[in-house]
């Protein structure tokens, strides 16, 4: 099986993605908790993948820049899906993973590289069946990201909660035109909680909907 095989897979791949700050992180895993206490088998992962390629990205971004992260990055995610996701899917799994496509889009962007660039790099992914982005107020979010600390250059750069918050609205849009099911959930006022049973609300659909749920509008009702 190869991320080019059209067929749709009996698991579901949940993606989340979203500004350094946002609470990505905190509503991923909060989304697999709810997921599981329903009897459903999940396995969440994360991009980059925990394989010693995912780990020099994820420690490298002040070495790697420009067009050799975003190979890099795509390299990382192509073998993580042959290896880990489709088999996953492949069995019926639920798969969450904290970061896909979109925040390639984004970071990759603030590189410098066009959308255009680096979707030729990722586009024989396969298609999540739901994909998320988190995003909220810049400054909310900058006051995030100062408590936690930043983990990338990225996030170090001035700034960056602006140029990453305005990023993911463009990439949602982009994503759409290519037929992605994305959805935006604004985490501004909203507690991860909330967010993570709104996404297990969006699965359920979902499944509802005979596994597809293209055509899903942007979820504003979390907006300040």
């Amino acid at each position: 099986m190869t991320t080019t095989d059209t067929r749709r897979l009996p698991g579901t791949l949940i993606t989340v993605d979203g500004p350094g700050g946002v609470g990505k992180s905190t509503t991923t895993a909060r989304v697999i908790e709810l997921l599981t206490a329903t009897g459903a088998i999940v396995r969440g992962t994360t991009q980059p993948s925990r394989t010693p390629l995912g780990e020099l990205i994820r420690h490298g971004t002040d070495t790697y820049r420009g067009l050799a992260l975003a190979n890099l990055c795509a390299g990382d995610r192509l073998h993580q899906l042959t290896d880990e996701i489709l088999p996953a899917l492949a069995d019926g799994t639920v798969v969450v993973s904290d970061r896909y496509v979109p925040s390639s889009l984004v970071l990759q962007g603030l590189d410098g590289l066009s959308f255009d660039t680096v979707w030729q790099l990722n586009n024989t992914v396969y298609r999540p069946d739901l994909a998320v982005v988190l995003n909220a107020d810049p400054d909310v979010i900058a006051d995030r990201l100062h408590g936690r600390g930043a983990h990338s250059r990225f996030e170090r750069a001035a700034g960056s909660s602006t140029h990453e918050s305005l990023g993911y609205h463009r990439a949602v849009t982009y994503l759409r035109k290519r037929g992605w099911p994305v959805v935006t959930l604004h985490t501004t006022t909203a507690h991860p909680d909330e967010i993570a049973e709104r996404i297990v609300d969006l699965v359920r659909s979902t499944h509802a909907r005979t596994n597809t749920i293209d055509g899903i509008t942007e979820d504003t009702s979390a907006c300040p």
